[in-house]
């Protein structure tokens, strides 16, 4: 059994439900019970704990922002004053098309991932960030082809006890 950093535990069971889940994600507690072989009670019972605990991601996270209208994707480097980090994500997370940050240790401070319709919304949506109070320098990279998509599976591993 592998503890996780809170007192929940990962164990064959979720090792077994998680792989199925990853197979078919709309799959029923009954598709997963029989799948599994696990009674649905315990189905049940997991995937609610997985809800409650973060340990499934949102819907949220499935949708393609090309689908939406946002065709590039772009990831800004963004050095901040460090006191003023906290109130820099709360403005950052104003901007409809950021889309998620992440606080980095190193050379830089932040990674942005941002969403734009076209070059020229990019640029205005940079800008938003760069007017950002207590962000002093921004470096943009777009993303020209995805090489390796996100992915979790491989790290499922069937043999925990």
């Amino acid at each position: 059994m592998i503890t996780l950093e809170s007192s929940r535990t990962y164990d064959r069971i979720d090792a077994m439900l998680l792989r199925a889940l990853i197979d078919d994600p709309d799959a029923t507690i009954s598709a997963l019970s029989h799948t599994t072989r696990l009674a649905r009670n315990t189905v049940r019972s997991r995937r609610d704990r997985y809800a409650q605990d973060g340990t499934l991601r949102s819907f949220e996270r499935r949708i393609d922002p090309r689908f939406l209208g946002y065709p590039l994707s772009a990831y800004i480097v963004t050095k901040v004053t460090q006191r003023k980090l906290d109130s820099v994500a709360a403005t950052l997370a104003t901007i409809d098309e950021v889309v998620e940050v992440h606080g980095l240790s190193g050379i830089t401070d932040l990674l942005i991932h941002v969403v734009a319709r076209d070059a020229d919304d990019l640029y205005r949506i940079a800008g938003r960030i760069l007017d950002v109070d207590g962000v002093k320098r921004t470096s943009t990279g777009l993303v020209m082809r995805e090489m390796v998509k996100y992915r979790i599976g491989q790290l499922v591993d069937p043999n925990v006890s």
